[in-house]
């Protein structure tokens, strides 16, 4: 059986307790914490991982994870992501310039782009943040503690305050107050077959 292979940069800072899977690479200048679990099929560059984490089948670049934070699989951090301690980051997740505030989760299929989320925010299925107008990008705000549910678009730039709940299937195109409970859907309509 052949072995699997891992990459390794002769730039990377390595701590304590670490395991590597094959086929990893950890490439540039890279700074990895303590009891770090870094699963096949990883890619990290130029970035630092902090302690107790895990990186499940994923790509970290030029980028910035916290303590106890949970990325993967399939997920892609791309540049200038900034992760607090405790967020997980779930399957098939991209992030792109974001700010992810502690304890904050983004379980499977959304993107993230150009925005800022607050602490203990959930970010549900099929999340997206429409952050280009066609000519630039735009940047978009979560507060603390907030409920973004499944299949929500959040049109750059809104400014989304403290405690907001956003239902499913919700298209967010306005700036929310704390508190508020956001719905934009089209009213179902069952219309009977005709013979």
């Amino acid at each position: 059986m052949k072995q699997k292979k891992c990459h390794i940069s002769r730039d990377v800072i390595w701590g304590k307790n670490i395991t590597l899977d094959g086929n990893v690479k950890i490439l540039g200048c890279c700074k990895i914490g303590d009891n770090v679990k870094i699963l096949s099929g990883s890619r990290v560059e130029d970035s630092v991982i902090g302690n107790d984490c895990v990186i499940d089948s994923s790509i970290i670049t030029e980028s910035n994870i916290g303590n106890k934070c949970k990325i993967g699989p399939f997920s892609h951090i791309r540049p200038n992501c900034i992760l607090a301690d405790g967020v997980k980051v779930g399957s098939f997740v991209e992030l792109k310039n974001a700010h992810i505030g502690e304890g904050s989760k983004i379980p499977h299929l959304s993107y993230v782009g150009d925005a800022e989320i607050g602490e203990n925010v959930n970010i549900g299925c099929g999340v997206v943040f429409a952050n280009y107008d066609g000519k630039k990008k735009q940047s978009s705000r979560v507060g603390n503690n907030v409920f973004i549910g499944c299949n929500v678009n959040l049109v750059a730039p809104v400014d989304i305050a403290d405690d907001t709940y956003i239902c499913a299937g919700t298209t967010v195109t306005k700036d929310t107050e704390k508190g508020d409970f956001v719905i934009g859907r089209v009213r179902q309509e069952n219309k009977k077959k005709k013979n």
